[in-house]
């Protein structure tokens, strides 16, 4: 999947992404993440087995269009960290790990398939912000029943690194081409459904945010 993006710092970059991978059960914080899968047990979705793990999903899933299209109403965003590996080292940037709840219950592999995953236009060098890695803030707003409402927010503090979820993988790195969605946070008010998605990552010490939005459109299910 081609996608282009401005950097913070160096030239715009337009990048073809082969691999796509999905950090899940990202969080650093035990009794968060005990709450992120609790929540989703709500919905029946299955206790993973270990943590964090590493899933798979078709790089021409990826998009950077303002409108997503899904099937049927059981879809939710989710505001998450992402890192893109080129050939002149790792950048973060922001995207949505877009999944079919129903589906979810089913298997989560499954689920992550389904979806579009929405991922923003810029990027900041990871090196940039390494060292205030824990300040920086992740948000999300969705739009749900006409009303904009702040879904989900927190420091990345409750994440694991980047570096310590590449060092965790198989392959131990993260080559040319790749790119990784890094975690989520738990929804304020819990997993539901939205009309509009929107992103953001600031970070407060350099005075500066990263954001992306989308509409989404529920195309009918037919028997």
């Amino acid at each position: 999947m081609r996608l282009t993006f401005d950097r913070a710092g160096a030239a715009p970059l337009t990048a073809d992404i082969d691999t796509l991978v999905i950090a899940g059960w990202a969080g650093r914080d035990e009794a968060a993440l005990r709450h992120h899968i609790e929540e989703l047990a709500a919905i029946g979705v299955p206790r993973p087995s270990a943590v964090p793990v590493f899933y798979r999903v078709a790089a021409a899933n990826l998009t950077q269009a303002e409108r997503l299209e899904v099937l049927g109403p059981d879809t939710s965003g989710e505001a998450e960290p992402v890192v893109v590996a080129t050939a002149d080292g790792l950048w973060l940037g922001v995207g949505s790990d877009h999944t079919d709840r129903k589906a979810e219950t089913m298997g989560i592999a499954l689920s992550k398939q389904l979806c579009g995953k929405p991922v923003g236009t810029a990027l900041w060098r990871l090196g940039e912000v390494e060292d205030h890695w824990d300040a920086l803030v992740l948000r999300a707003f969705a739009t749900i029943d006409g009303a904009r409402a702040l879904y989900q927010e927190g420091a990345l503090a409750s994440l694991r690194t980047p570096r310590d979820l590449i060092a965790r993988r198989p392959e131990g790195r993260l080559s040319p081409g790749t790119l990784m969605f890094g975690g989520t946070l738990s929804a304020i008010g819990g997993i539901r459904p939205a009309t509009r998605f929107e992103i953001e990552l600031e970070d407060p010490v350099l005075g500066r945010s990263l954001r992306h939005a989308y509409e989404v459109a529920c195309l009918p299910v037919v028997s």
